[in-house]
């Protein structure tokens, strides 16, 4: 789960007012949203639970690993990123990630670092939801193909872009945000539509060669009048 999303989850009642009414408009807004990824509303569910299976096996392994790691999913390619302090729970992090079903690729971004302090995480958080609401702002981008997740002022990218151009205007938006040190991509462009096939051509009849006055071969199979025979 990323910071951005550990965060939300945590003032969600708040910004809700606590009210299932609030609570329920924000459902539906979700599940709106995510209907409109080029992914569908069963990829992210499917997203969603594999994310939060890896959650689960990272507490039950190590309760503190639940904020130093974050998980990103996205068309079953899961994104690890975060700081962890040895380099047996780096790798036990990506060990944990293939044990769950769907999990197609395993990215691991994890460093080997001290932890990061209250308030490098919260700016963390703070330079990964500028990015989001400049890509919501901006009307040549499909903000909701993309996941953004920072970690020590690194931004990491994934999802799905129309095309090279759009994903070039993620990655300068991304660029711009004040003490950003570095932008790493695992965005992937959307296939192409493939052209139509064109119909099979119709077979043509034989065209008699130049010069001769011969009517062309029928062809196999088919019937012709019988000749009379020619008289002795």
């Amino acid at each position: 789960m990323s910071r951005l999303a550990s965060l939300l989850l945590l003032i969600a009642p708040v910004l809700a007012g606590c009210s299932p009414w609030g609570m329920a408009i924000g459902a539906g807004a979700t599940v709106a949203s995510t209907s409109l990824e080029e992914r569908g509303l069963g990829g992210a569910v499917d997203d969603n639970r594999i994310m939060l299976a890896i959650d689960s096996k990272l507490v039950g392994t190590d309760p503190g690993m639940l904020t130093e790691v974050d998980v990103e999913v996205h068309e079953g390619r899961v994104l690890l990123a975060g700081r962890v302090e040895k380099p047996a729970q780096r790798v036990e992090a990506v060990r944990l990630a293939w044990q769950v079903d769907g999990v197609r690729e395993v990215i691991n971004e994890i460093q080997v670092a001290e932890p990061e302090d209250v308030g490098d995480y919260m700016h963390d958080i703070w330079q990964a939801q500028r990015l989001h609401t400049v890509l919501l702002v901006d009307s040549k981008v499909r903000a909701v193909n993309y996941n953004v997740d920072c970690v020590g002022g690194t931004i990491y990218l994934m999802g799905v872009a129309q095309n090279k151009a759009e994903l070039q205007r993620v990655i300068d938006h991304a660029r711009d945000i004040p003490y950003v040190r570095q932008v790493v991509s695992y965005v992937r462009i959307k296939d192409p539509a493939k052209p139509a096939s064109p119909p099979p051509a119709k077979p043509q009849p034989a065209k008699p060669a130049p010069g001769s006055s011969s009517p062309p071969a029928p062809a196999a199979g088919s019937l012709t009048a019988a000749q009379p025979a020619a008289p002795p």
